[in-house]
């Protein structure tokens, strides 16, 4: 009896302890390995023993329940280890679709497999405990079942509960983060036993989250084959919520990699709540998304990425002012740079190793420790951060292109655009030609650029001049030349000037398109065309002060000599008088307004600089950077 017992503490029944469940053979219906989990104990005396009385039935029920707990739980641990789901190429087809179809509903789970690899442990703790018991009964004359039940007396609180975890992720089919949140609930149960299993499961579920973290934030790659990581690629939404993944491949296959790399960095990659760990704030699952997109871009830089232009320049002693400021900055350029040297240098190997060491340091902790945890995701974020800085704004010259932003968009090189206005005065008094008036405005933008922009301003060549109010270029303007109104004459005329439509334009490089986004540069051009509106209207407000007055002198001179004519004019300076003050306080208004703005944008743009140069963490505002001197 006693050996019925102990094989049947390790899943195995006979004759006097029977499982119910195997009577459904008689009646047709086999059972499966991987069949689901029994929600009930079926491990039962049979009823046909009488030697046996209630009380012992009892005890003895009570103790071959652990032999079903174990059961199911090894048989849990068999189905999820399985790792038949990876084929090999010699499987024929018609095999792997029969199988498919009978297995249609499982999804692989690397957390449920590291979980079944905690509860296997656990189970052969189990198992030595039953083996130590049949050991003792063998070596004592008189074996009583006393001994096995003092033996396994820890057991009935750790298999039951253990039990119901397994039914519960069974049935919920809880993977990824919101395993890893079951587990951390159960772990606070104030039974020191079934805490320690609990303990090391979530152990085991942690290594697999520190193996993404590391794949993640040392190698910029995402290591989420079956979607239970909390961070995710942007088309694994979509297809949660049907979108259609071919037109996706298709529209990213046509993206060149400079496109591809904008792409991951705004849009690539978010954070899945319901795969985050309750355990993670989200303040540090940011850190993390914001550490692996700026891994990735250190790691990936684009093919067109070169410097041995400035390295020539600074070498040879030649070259603008500026190129030899921004030398100062790249002291650790040592040699020519090739393709695969510039992604070694923007995150060196010491840098990636000394990542790969912290997290390996939580790895091998036995305990989550949140607040270690999140000073290590800070740590890393700052490397991360201080290296994408060097790349951005010493390497990229970050700084420069904002002022270039501010001198050009925001009319701070006010010089320039005086010019520019006078020589367009002009063709910006008569309608712009449909056809033409791209081609017509760019000539005085060049003639303005000759007589006021050194040659020294290397960013100027990165500015053009656009009339996308014509069809231009793709993006529509704000003015719609099509809306005209009718006066009371009944001729038509249009709402607003057509001049009104001019653009700049600002090419840029990698890796400042992460930044300089198409939505941060329309910002630009929409306060670029406000501000050049309000100049042109300061313009011809002077001009019309100066003919005016060159008029009346004219007038004044013509007949100063003869008092009647003298007389006559008098009059007509009074009617003019009203016009001359409305000019003036019109004059007034543009010119303060002006100088308001250049002031606030000057006085903002040396605050935004001194913030950004104290701080030197581009996490901060990785998002559209540009864009926040704005907001300032």
């Amino acid at each position: 009896m006693l050996h019925e017992i102990l094989l049947a503490l390790v899943g195995c029944t006979g004759d006097l302890i029977i499982d119910e469940r195997e009577h459904h053979k008689s009646l047709g219906i086999p059972l499966y390995p991987d069949a689901p989990i029994s929600d009930q104990c079926c491990f039962k005396l049979a009823s046909d023993i009488s030697f046996i009385d209630r009380s012992e039935r009892d005890l003895i029920e009570r103790l071959i329940a652990l032999g079903f707990y174990y059961r199911e739980l090894d048989r849990f641990t068999t189905k999820s280890r399985n790792l038949s789901w990876i084929r090999s190429g010699d499987v024929s087809p018609s095999n792997r679709a029969s199988e498919l179809s009978n297995r249609k509903t499982e999804k692989p789970s690397i957390y449920r497999r590291a979980f079944a690899n905690g509860l296997v442990e656990v189970l052969s703790v189990y198992r030595s405990v039953v083996l130590q018991i049949e050991q003792k009964l063998l070596s004592e004359t008189m074996p009583i079942l006393a001994t096995v039940i003092q033996g396994l007396n820890k057991f009935f609180v750790v298999l039951p509960p253990l039990y119901e975890l397994v039914l519960e992720i069974e049935r919920d089919d809880l993977r990824g983060g919101k395993l890893l949140n079951l587990l951390h609930k159960r772990f606070h149960c104030g039974v020191p036993e079934l805490q320690a299993c609990i303990q090391r499961l979530l152990w085991h579920g942690h290594q697999v989250l520190y193996n993404q973290l590391a794949s993640w934030m040392v190698y910029g790659t995402l290591q989420d084959h079956h979607g239970e990581f909390f961070i995710r690629r942007q088309e694994d939404q979509n297809m949660e919520y049907g979108s259609s993944i071919p037109d996706t491949s298709e529209k990213l296959a046509r993206l060149s990699a400079d496109d591809t790399s904008l792409m991951d960095w705004h849009l690539g990659f978010h954070i899945f709540l319901d795969m985050l760990p309750e355990n993670i704030h989200m303040h540090a699952a940011e850190s993390i998304l914001f550490a692996g997109k700026a891994i990735k871009i250190l790691r990936n830089p684009s093919p067109g990425f070169k410097f041995q232009d400035a390295l020539c320049k600074q070498q040879t002693g030649k070259g603008s002012q500026n190129v030899h400021e921004s030398a100062a900055h790249h002291r650790f350029h040592k040699k020519p740079i090739s393709g695969r040297i510039i992604g070694e240098e923007l995150l060196p190997q010491s840098e990636a190793d000394k990542i790969e060491i912290m997290l390996q340091d939580l790895k091998e902790s036995l305990d989550f420790h949140k607040r270690s945890f999140e000073c290590s995701v800070d740590s890393i974020r700052a490397i991360a951060a201080s290296h994408l800085w060097q790349l951005v704004v010493v390497r990229a010259d970050l700084n420069g292109h904002l002022k270039a932003l501010k001198d050009y968009f925001l009319l701070a090189k006010g010089d320039f655009f005086q010019c520019f206005l006078e020589e367009s005065q002009q063709l910006m008094r008569l309608p712009p030609h449909q056809s033409t008036a791209e081609i017509d405005i760019i000539v005085p933008f060049q003639m303005a650029a000759i007589k006021t922009i050194s040659q020294e301003d290397k960013y100027f060549s990165r500015v053009s001049l656009r009339m996308p109010s014509f069809g231009i270029t793709v993006k529509s303007s704000q003015v719609d030349l099509s809306k005209t109104k009718t006066n009371a004459g009944g001729s038509s005329e249009t709402s607003l000037d057509g001049w009104d439509g001019i653009a700049l334009e600002y090419s840029v490089d990698w890796p400042l398109q992460l930044f300089f986004t198409k939505e941060v540069l329309s910002k630009y051009r929409t306060i670029f065309q406000y501000l050049l509106r309000l100049k042109r209207t300061q313009l011809e407000l002077e001009k019309s002060w100066a003919s005016v007055m060159h008029q009346d002198h004219a007038d004044f001179a013509r007949h100063h000599n003869d008092r009647m004519n003298h007389s006559t004019s008098q009059p007509r300076r009074q009617h003019f008088r009203p016009m001359w003050h409305v000019r003036e306080h019109m004059a007034f208004l543009i010119r303060n307004l002006q100088f308001y703005i250049q002031v606030f944008i000057s006085l903002n743009f040396s605050i935004f600089l001194g913030h950004w140069l104290c701080v030197k963490d581009i996490g901060q505002h990785h998002d559209a950077l540009p864009s926040v001197l704005l907001d300032y």
